[in-house]
């Protein structure tokens, strides 16, 4: 039986101080990415296209009135690309769009998140920045966590590996080659490791690691590790990519990427994780 003041599960209920503390969160977003240039985009909340990005058993999908498949949003990213670039381009002359907004996974989550787009640009800073702003605002220090998905990808390439062992963490097959610069990429996590690493690997990967110092050396925060080895499954980020975690809670995400032949770059920050440190914090 299902009573009547029942929601679905992985749905969102917010009152009182969380409601509060929501709408404080996006309010302050808001001001922040407006400051800095960008200009807000709603999505609809049904589209035709999201297929082509998101798996197929995490779509929420119906039919139109033609029969045609349509699903609800499961993603803001594609959306935002895809509408500039073939629908609003050539009447709206503006590369920074923001968004506040759900997403909804099959069968019944619904995630909600502030992000934005940079259209055109590969630079990530800008979401580092107004994250870890946004973050300061709430007396928030979470951990940041820089990325590079191509290293990972050209190591087992190079040897014959299986990808998913850099998923699982399985550190100890790369130790085995007993290569000196495979074995301290294996523990670079500060700056300084990554610069030594850099002088003796091999081009291709010391270019890649190359591009994270850079991003490091553009971004002014503090409690930040480098991850060359860290690998997860991503949608479409190709290249560089951060998060922000806390206690093993991953409170934003982004990254470098391309769509519609454009090389972009975008964010997202997890406003439900956000408030659930938060209320945590003030306890």
């Amino acid at each position: 039986m299902i009573y009547e003041h029942e929601i679905p599960i992985g749905s969102k209920l917010y009152f009182g101080s969380s409601a509060k503390l929501k709408r404080d969160i996006e309010s302050v977003a808001s001001e922040m990415f407006i400051k800095n240039g960008f200009e807000e985009i709603v999505t609809p909340f049904l589209s035709y296209h999201q297929h082509g990005n998101i798996a197929e058993e995490e779509l929420i999908r119906f039919s139109d009135g033609n029969n045609h498949i349509l699903s609800l949003r499961a993603d803001s990213t594609m959306d935002v690309v895809r509408l500039m670039s073939k629908r609003l381009g050539r009447s709206v002359n503006q590369d920074k769009w923001f968004y506040i907004q759900p997403v909804f996974k099959f069968p019944s989550q619904e995630i909600n998140q502030i992000g934005a787009e940079y259209v055109g640009i590969n630079d990530l800073s800008f979401g580092i920045e107004i994250s870890s702003a946004l973050f300061r605002h709430f007396s928030m220090s979470p951990l940041l966590q820089l990325c590079n998905i191509t290293i990972p990808r050209e190591i087992a390439k190079e040897f014959h590996l299986d990808i998913g062992l850099f998923e699982r963490g399985e550190i100890e097959k790369l130790l085995a080659f007993n290569i000196p610069w495979l074995n301290k990429l294996v523990k670079a996590q500060s700056l300084a490791q990554i610069e030594e690493v850099i002088t003796i690997a091999p081009k291709n990967i010391a270019d890649e690691l190359l591009k994270m110092k850079k991003l490091q050396e553009g971004i002014s925060y503090e409690k930040i590790v480098f991850s060359p080895l860290f690998y997860a499954r991503m949608r479409y980020y190709d290249g560089l990519f951060f998060r922000f975690i806390d206690k093993n809670l991953r409170l934003g995400l982004g990254g470098n990427y391309e769509c519609e032949g454009s090389k972009s770059s975008g964010f997202a920050l997890y406003t439900d994780a956000i408030i659930d440190t938060m209320i945590k914090i003030r306890k």
